[in-house]
């Protein structure tokens, strides 16, 4: 794959750390207006844009008394002094631009388990579709250490992955990745492009961006943000985010290490629901039901006729046509017992069936992959 451009990302996750947010406890408020003001042109641009931003805790430590927060309750509590604080910050540094600042606090469950994933990328696309700004944090206040990603670096490739972005872009204290660390050896070389991250690039990580002091990533954690987003089809951008405009330079293609998938996040879904996936139950659907989907369609409840198995929200099923062919393999929206309550019924007549407005389609096509004829 070519390298890829801003010009040409359809959907856009930038994640900022809080080296480049906070200093000495404040919002950096000139940076971030900057920044802002890049989000908004691309944004204006027609692109989608997904904000996930460190710095709550570095906002918040100075409630505690503490320069630097050591034990994971002091942690959460400064987060929660600074999250607010963070969110304010935002907020302003948009509001000229007249975009909403959405706060969405993730935890690890929510991009690992399929159905907290799935409402949680249904909230995004939510937040989008309204025209609003996601700005994605860690909830902190509640993750524990064997529950948490420590750092915003693959929180926010987790989000790529979730949403289909096709690019990620880490604003760091550092242009990219080094064959060692430039800050030790002037002879480091800059690596401007790679089709994969490797056991060898991760050694190269070792020590470097690790001066700024503030957050908790370093380049280590960027190249397995890296490897989270090239498995899902998104590349990704690692580039200086430190100057007085942010976003700017990226356009005649600033200084930075892109990583390239070989796939697009499309094709990059259809292989992991293919191969990764283990059916739980069986849908099956009627003639025009089974025509549609050839098409391209969503599984609607109308066009289901049986369902089997015991499952839950977020299971993975087999989609059979009137001859118990296997036609797709897809997550569905809704139980076994919800389907077998709504199946043959039009999809307006799910909220007085179940007693809670359930989404149109029992199975997207975005989370279908067909069986090839």
């Amino acid at each position: 794959m070519s390298t890829p451009s801003l010009a040409s990302a359809r959907r856009i996750v930038i994640k900022t750390g809080s080296a480049l947010v906070a200093q000495d406890g404040a919002p950096r408020r000139d940076w971030l207006a900057a920044l802002a003001a890049g989000i908004a042109a691309l944004r204006a641009d027609g692109k989608q844009v997904l904000l996930v931003s460190s710095g709550a805790i570095a906002l918040g430590r100075a409630a505690l008394g503490r320069a630097t927060p050591k034990r994971l309750e002091e942690k959460q509590a400064a987060a929660a002094y600074g999250q607010p604080l963070l969110i304010n910050a935002l907020a302003e540094a948009f509001a000229p631009h007249g975009v909403s600042v959405a706060q969405s606090l993730l935890t690890l469950d929510d991009t690992e388990t399929r159905r907290r994933w799935l409402n949680a990328r249904a909230t995004l696309d939510a937040i989008l579709t309204s025209g609003g700004l996601p700005a994605i944090n860690e909830n902190d206040t509640v993750a524990t250490d064997e529950i948490r990603y420590g750092d915003n670096d693959r929180l926010a490739a987790r989000v790529a992955q979730m949403v289909s972005a096709d690019l990620l872009i880490l604003l760091s204290d550092v242009d990219g990745l080094y064959t060692v660390d430039p800050n030790t050896d002037p002879n480091a070389e800059h690596i401007a492009r790679l089709d994969a991250v490797t056991s060898e690039h991760e050694a190269m990580a070792s020590g470097a961006n690790a001066g700024a002091g503030v957050g908790s990533g370093g380049m280590a954690t960027k190249l397995a943000a890296a490897r989270i987003a090239h498995g899902a089809g998104c590349a990704t951008l690692i580039t200086d985010g430190r100057g007085a405009d942010p976003l700017a330079g990226l356009q005649d293609e600033a200084r930075g290490t892109w990583i390239i998938p070989s796939l697009t996040p499309d094709t990059a879904r259809a292989a992991w629901l293919a191969s990764h996936l283990k059916p739980e139950g069986t849908v099956k659907v009627d003639p025009g039901a089974a025509k549609a989907l050839g098409e391209g369609a969503s599984l609607l409840p109308v066009g289901i006729t049986g369902v089997t198995g015991r499952f839950e929200r977020g299971a993975a099923v087999d989609i059979c046509g009137p001859d118990s062919a296997v036609l797709a393999r897809g997550v569905t929206a809704y139980s076994a017992a919800d389907i077998a309550r709504i199946m043959g019924r039009r999809s307006d007549a799910v909220e007085a069936l179940l007693g809670f407005k359930g989404r149109p389609a029992v199975v997207h096509r975005d989370d279908m992959v067909r069986e090839p004829k």
